[in-house]
């Protein structure tokens, strides 16, 4: 149980080098929430601020394409989130499902959702900063924009290294500006969603190799136009 009792664990739902998803009840409003957990050991300064500014981001948009943030607090030395439930799967999970790529409808669909979540988010002056497959979860209605633990409000100068050199994004849907060390934008994500665009319809992100190819080709390569890898897209699609 976690904060006097009103959240009650009942099954964990996910698990990242950061921290565990659990399914839980709200045993004051009486509903079905998704409890994110802190992991103990990993529970150090930067991270617990990631947390909460996950938490403060997130729980300022409302939008029915972004993943809604209900509360935050700490118990026990561990730090949570608690969050709307979404009974589905992430992007990640259905391009492994259906064996790589999706049905060109549903990867447009699924991709216009997205923008919109975006938008609301960009209109709130918020970044998020690490769109990828993974972090975009389906709901009964539609995709839900979810994660964001390094988003940032727009104006604040915030590189893509932290001081210890970590790269924050995902590097297979990192902006050309952003691989050069340059503070995200809006144009970051909107760049980031068009990867996973074409991850959904070709089946592979637009580059591949280690983190350092990848980077480097997001900067100065041009990736193979998708009809080449697919003929059978529209030719309005791409």
């Amino acid at each position: 149980m976690l904060e006097a009792g009103r959240y009650r664990l009942v099954e964990v739902i996910g698990r990242g080098g950061m921290g565990e998803v659990w399914r839980a009840e709200d045993t004051t409003l009486n509903r079905q929430v998704a409890v994110k957990l802190l992991l103990g050991e990993t529970a150090v300064p930067e991270a617990v601020e990631r947390f909460r500014q996950e938490a403060r981001t997130a729980a300022a948009l409302n939008h029915p394409h972004v993943l809604a943030v209900y509360d935050f607090g700490e118990e026990q030395g561990r730090c949570y989130l608690v969050m709307e439930l979404v009974h589905g799967r992430s992007l990640r999970a259905e391009l492994t499902e259906r064996g790589g790529s999706l049905p060109v409808e549903d990867a447009c669909r699924f991709a216009q959702q997205a923008a919109a979540g975006l938008a609301a988010a960009h209109h709130a002056g918020v970044v998020h900063r690490d769109i990828k497959p993974g972090n975009l979860l389906l709901a009964e209605n539609g995709v839900k924009v979810a994660d964001f633990g390094i988003a940032q409000v727009v104006g604040q100068a915030t590189a893509a290294l932290t001081a210890t050199g970590e790269m924050l994004g995902t590097s297979s849907y990192l902006a050309p500006e952003r691989g050069k060390g340059a503070s995200a934008g809006p144009e970051s994500d909107v760049y980031a969603l068009g990867c996973v665009l074409y991850e959904l319809l070709c089946g592979r992100p637009p580059f591949t190799g280690n983190v350092p190819a990848v980077i480097y080709q997001h900067i100065e390569a041009v990736p193979e136009p998708p009809r080449q890898l697919r003929p059978e897209i529209p030719a309005g699609v791409a």
